[in-house]
């Protein structure tokens, strides 16, 4: 008999080629899956991979095999995804979305829904990598672009509104034409409201990057820069002001995502029903939200042309 953990490992060494990343995947040792590949080479009496110097490739034999155990695959996840679905208002939702929307957004929320569900443990985690519902890698995604994927199950919650914030102290000392901005680095360098951003310097630099909005948030309220934040966080919190600009920057639709198998699942659907609310009741404030500091800016804080 053939192990399902040590198809698991054929399969992410597969994908991945090589042990460190492979190993990352499954959170164990590289010792681990080295060994227990090599073991699996020598129950199957085959010749899996070919160790070279860029890594792990498949040989024949191991292309032969590999379609057979990516439908093993499906069929476990699927298995493990239908037991999940037991009718029991307790146990772990794990909900995967954007840095933005997991420090500065839910977070703060998120002691609402412990004291309506007090048995179910939220698990939240902020990265700008696309999980797979299908391999279970969470339970609700919540993304800022609209899915591609097929056979999952999607609703548009809404939009993100962006604009320019600073801080007072900043403004107060700096004129319009010396702003330095706070950008995005690799490689985020590439979506919209960074696109968005450097239409608006005009010769004027970038002098601090980052890779997520929490750390431009606190790199704005230090005084560093200007940066392009969202409207909910820049139009409540007092350590900021908005920059006018002749243009709005571009938003970003939300959406919640969800594997048809666990849609059902109580503890699932209550995180859910809780954040389809939660973004209805919020939604002016993600969307629009400007108005009430637009009021407050001044001349100093506009952006020349």
């Amino acid at each position: 008999m053939t192990d399902w953990d040590d198809i698991r490992l054929f399969l992410e060494l597969a994908r991945e080629g090589s042990l460190s990343a492979a190993a990352r995947r499954l959170k164990v040792d590289h010792s681990t899956v080295a060994r227990r590949v090599a073991a699996l080479e020598k129950r199957l009496d085959l010749r899996l991979f070919d160790r070279l110097a860029r890594g792990y490739v498949l040989t024949e034999e191991g292309e032969a095999l590999l379609g057979t155990a990516e439908r093993m695959e499906t069929e476990a996840l699927a298995l493990q995804r239908q037991a999940s679905g037991r009718p029991a208002m307790q146990g772990n939702v794990r909900i995967s979305t954007s840095p933005m929307l997991a420090s500065l957004f839910l977070a703060p929320r998120l002691a609402e829904f412990r004291k309506l569900h007090p048995d179910i443990r939220i698990a939240l985690s902020g990265n700008n990598r696309v999980v797979d519902l299908a391999r279970r890698e969470a339970d609700i995604a919540l993304r800022l672009t609209k899915p591609s994927e097929s056979g999952l199950i999607a609703r548009r919650l809404g939009a993100v509104g962006f604009g320019l914030y600073a801080s007072p102290r900043y403004l107060a000392a700096t004129k319009p034409k010396d702003y330095g901005f706070i950008g995005y680095d690799e490689p985020m360098g590439t979506i919209s409201q960074q696109r968005w951003l450097e239409q608006q310097l005009r010769g004027r630099p970038i002098v601090f990057l980052c890779g997520d909005m929490a750390t431009m948030y606190h790199a704005t309220c230090a005084d560093l820069g200007v940066a392009v934040l969202p409207h909910f966080v820049g139009t409540t919190d007092p350590q900021l002001r908005r920059v006018v600009t002749e243009t709005e920057a571009p938003d970003r639709e939300i959406w919640l995502l969800v594997h048809p198998d666990l849609r059902r699942a109580p503890r699932v659907r209550a995180a859910m029903d809780f954040l389809v609310t939660l973004f209805a009741r919020d939604r002016r404030l993600l969307e629009q939200g400007a108005a009430s500091r637009t009021s407050r800016t001044n001349k100093r804080q506009a952006l020349p042309r």
